[in-house]
């Protein structure tokens, strides 16, 4: 064999070679994420020494912010139990208030009445302006009277003391009312004492 045949050979054998190096290539599956998956190395005691000290860092914060909430509902609470307490105490601050000038009034027309060589007219016109004065107080805080003069008669609102024949009145009617009653903003304080008409006989 010459020479010229024998490195055409070698040259068609390395050709050959060659193309079945690539085609083997070409024929495998190209995994990047496994390659960099073996090719990631695991976290050094370093790293890992950092991110505990930052969920430990984080963990704290976090029991901080509850310890804070915490404590603020706390105070808010005991807010909440001092106003409260206040309220019932003082709740009626502002009826006292109005109340006193009745009282100044009382004790006005008491002296006057003690005053030698009183006027009796004077002492009943006193004494029908403070019973004003305390009807306008009672009003302003929905105090209102129950005075059922020859209303029919109501269980829930009167009270009967006696009954009385009448025959110019139906039945279980109001004849006379011994004692006013009072509602608060319409629920019954004191039921009216009141004398009751049945039929006569």
């Amino acid at each position: 064999m010459s020479t010229e045949s024998t490195k055409q050979n070698e040259a068609t054998e390395a050709a050959e070679e060659e193309a079945l190096l690539e085609d083997a290539s070409a024929s495998r599956p190209v995994d990047a994420e496994g390659d960099r998956a073996s090719a990631a190395q695991p976290p050094t005691p370093e790293e890992l020494q950092l991110e505990l000290a930052a969920a430990r860092t984080d963990a704290e914060s976090l029991r901080d912010q509850a310890l804070r909430v915490r404590a603020e509902m706390e105070n808010l609470r005991r807010r909440h139990a001092v106003e409260l307490e206040k309220a019932h105490k003082y709740a009626l601050d502002s009826f006292v208030r109005e109340l006193l000038q009745v009282r100044d009034s009382l004790e006005l027309g008491h002296d006057a009445a003690l005053a030698e060589g009183a006027d009796i007219a004077k002492l009943r016109e006193g004494t029908e302006l403070t019973l004003k004065l305390l009807g306008d107080v009672m009003d302003r805080f929905g105090v209102a009277p129950v005075d059922p003069i020859e209303q029919p008669f109501d269980p829930e609102f009167h009270q009967a003391m006696t009954m009385q024949p009448r025959s110019d009145l139906p039945p279980n009617t109001v004849v006379a009312v011994m004692q006013k009653g009072y509602t608060l903003n319409g629920r019954l304080v004191r039921p009216a004492l009141v004398i009751v008409s049945q039929q006569a006989s």
